[in-house]
């Protein structure tokens, strides 16, 4: 009798609980992670809504700003393919100032760029930088150049001086994930530190090689040797047209072909450095004389490059989350809209874009366009609102096939120190399409234990 009186009472229980309402379940969930250690200091902030009706399924500080990390890079993703459409291409200009005569450029082989940061990537096939070179040297030689008086030298037209975001810290901006849009980029703006580590422990680390290497830049290791296992914990201080880097922090002991990736300080002279080089490998010979063509009204277009379309890049940008696509992209806006080609600007943009949408600008405050300044301050509530924005237009297609898929879900994720956050959409088993946004900062121990209980939380949905 004892044996089915708890049988029954186990059945009762679990049927009380299956017959909670999505809400209710979503709710006792979030009291349940509120009251894990991981979460003693931390601040969340949640928002579900079912995406077809509006109706809220579980709010708690969804309008509360919090450090959004690279979900940010949901609403610069929404805002470009609104304000430059997803067909946008980058078109870079390849010009001279003065007649080509028998194979000859007396003047010299000006860059025009807008900006584009596909240059010389390696995600697309038709963009690297071997197969870009060639293009371009066959376009040379099609308009008649054999031989250069002058130099190969960038052209900035329209863009203001300074590639990184104010609100980028000092320990980022030195690292390629902390690579900013000038209005050349070139190989996404990195570069290969190559590392040579002793066998013990606390030993000294050697710089190899830089690959490419920087312009001018000298770099100083303070880099010591540490266990094996413990990766990357390495630093490059480097900042925007320096000539001085510091590598600082460790990497594991024995290793002779370690690599850390750092950021150019000046692309566009990397850029035309390196083209000036292949052009003379090649048969086109580059005199390097000083000549003085700015006043010249008169240009000659010799080649015009287009990147890949809008959502293409938008695709790589969400996929890999790459921070230079955000930041190309906000200057990019502004330099269609007000001509300026500014971050202040563009963020300005976006802010009054989605302010006359119903998104107070307290709501969103941007710094940069990619979510790695930690002075990034975004509701969950702003974020819902930019999801169900996108999910009624016409390219939502384009837009939602660059979301990645975390937890069988097709969510934006987010990982700035002591920052998680995830955001997207969701089909229940049910057929319910739901828009969330999920956001902690200052969450004690490691950043897999805290996703993980996202993760059993937004499991809530799937049942």
């Amino acid at each position: 009798m004892k044996r089915f009186t708890w049988l029954f009472s186990l059945l009762m229980i679990s049927e009380a609980i299956s017959a909670q309402s999505l809400p209710d379940r979503l709710q006792s969930a979030t009291q349940q992670l509120l009251a894990n250690p991981q979460m003693k200091y931390a601040q969340l902030g949640l928002l579900i809504i079912d995406a077809d009706s509006g109706d809220t399924l579980i709010s708690y500080n969804s309008q509360v700003g919090l450090a959004p990390a690279s979900c940010q890079k949901i609403i610069t993703g929404c805002t470009a393919f609104e304000l430059l459409g997803p067909a946008f291409r980058y078109r870079t200009r390849f010009l001279v100032k003065q007649e080509v005569m028998n194979g000859q450029l007396s003047g010299n082989l000006w860059i025009q760029g807008t900006g584009d940061p596909t240059l010389g990537s390696f995600r697309w096939e038709i963009t690297k930088p071997n197969p870009q070179l060639i293009q371009w040297k066959e376009a040379f030689q099609k308009a008649g150049i054999q031989r250069i008086e002058g130099k190969v030298l960038p052209l900035q037209v329209g863009w203001p001086l300074g590639s990184i975001p104010g609100g980028y810290t000092w320990n980022d901006m030195g690292n390629y994930y902390g690579s900013a849009a000038d209005y050349i980029n070139w190989r996404e703006n990195q570069y290969d530190l190559v590392l040579r580590s002793g066998p013990s422990l606390g030993d000294s680390v050697r710089i190899v090689e830089a690959l490419p290497a920087p312009i001018g830049v000298s770099f100083v290791s303070t880099l010591t040797a540490a266990e094996k296992g413990s990766g990357d914990q390495a630093n490059i201080f480097l900042a925007p047209l320096s000539n001085n880097a510091l590598v600082e922090g460790t990497i594991p002991r024995g290793e002779n072909n370690f690599i850390i990736s750092g950021s150019i300080p000046n692309p566009p002279a990397q850029f035309t450095q390196e083209l000036s080089e292949f052009l003379q490998q090649k048969g086109i010979q580059i005199a390097g004389k000083n000549i003085n063509e700015f006043s010249l009204p008169s240009e000659q277009v010799v080649y015009d490059h287009y990147s890949p379309a809008l959502d293409s890049i938008h695709y790589w940008f969400m996929k890999k989350s790459v921070n230079l696509y955000g930041e190309a992209l906000v200057r990019t806006i502004s330099q269609k809209i007000s001509g300026k080609g500014s971050w202040e600007d563009g963020l300005q943009i976006i802010r009054q874009f989605w302010k006359v949408r119903g998104i107070e600008s307290g709501a969103l405050r941007m710094i940069d366009g990619s979510g790695l300044s930690p002075q990034n301050r975004i509701t969950p509530g702003a974020l819902v609102q930019v999801l169900q924005y996108a999910r009624k237009q016409w390219w939502f297609g384009q837009y939602l096939e660059a979301f990645p898929i975390y937890n069988n879900m097709t969510l934006k994720s987010g990982t700035i120190g002591g920052a998680k956050s995830f955001a997207g959409y969701y089909t229940t088993p049910g057929g319910k399409s739901v828009i969330l946004a999920f956001l902690i900062n200052n969450y004690e121990g490691s950043a897999n234990a805290i996703v993980q209980k996202m993760f059993t939380l937004l499991d809530e949905l799937k049942k």
